[in-house]
């Protein structure tokens, strides 16, 4: 895969860093196991998506019928969407070898889950049915984290520095 460049930006470094160019090995990017890991990953933000979507549709159908959801409700309905859409973004860079997408999606993988977590304790912020649309968000993350943390994916997706440590 191609350094992606928009309009004359270099996408890539970026988002990237001093890192934005490094890209694993071409046996390591297309073993089964490292494929098989983002194919899941993939249909695991698309449940993502559909989730946010639903969000929001329940929200507007509140919203319809009279009943004022709040703008913590939308707020967080479409942040949360726009992130998963990134995520995708995330991934399709990743599961082309590009480190730093992957280092990415994993962080907010694990990040996400628990900052969730925490503002859906948050007493009456956000009614009922959001507060179980999270669970279901956080859960996911938590499996999509599963996926990148797994010991062949880390070991797929050395770190710059790691293999400099070592001599690489």
């Amino acid at each position: 895969m191609k350094p992606l460049t928009i309009l004359g930006l270099d996408i890539d470094k970026l988002a990237g860093g001093r890192n934005g160019h490094y890209v694993i090995d071409a046996a390591m990017r297309d073993h089964p196991r490292t494929q098989r890991a983002f194919r899941w990953v993939e249909w695991i933000l698309a449940a993502e998506v559909v989730v946010g979507l639903s969000a929001i549709v329940i929200a507007l159908v509140f919203e319809v019928r009279g009943t004022p959801v709040g703008f913590a409700v939308w707020f967080r309905g479409i942040v949360v969407l726009f992130m998963t859409l990134t995520l995708f973004f995330f991934a399709w860079r990743a599961k082309g070898g590009y480190y730093w997408g992957y280092q990415r999606l994993r962080l907010f993988s694990q990040i996400f889950p628990v900052i969730t977590l925490i503002v859906a304790t948050i007493p009456g912020l956000y009614p009922y049915w959001m507060v179980v649309e999270q669970i279901i968000f956080a859960a996911l993350m938590i499996g999509i984290a599963d996926f990148l943390t797994s010991d062949h994916m880390r070991d797929a997706y050395p770190s710059p520095k790691r293999l400099q440590d070592r001599g690489q």
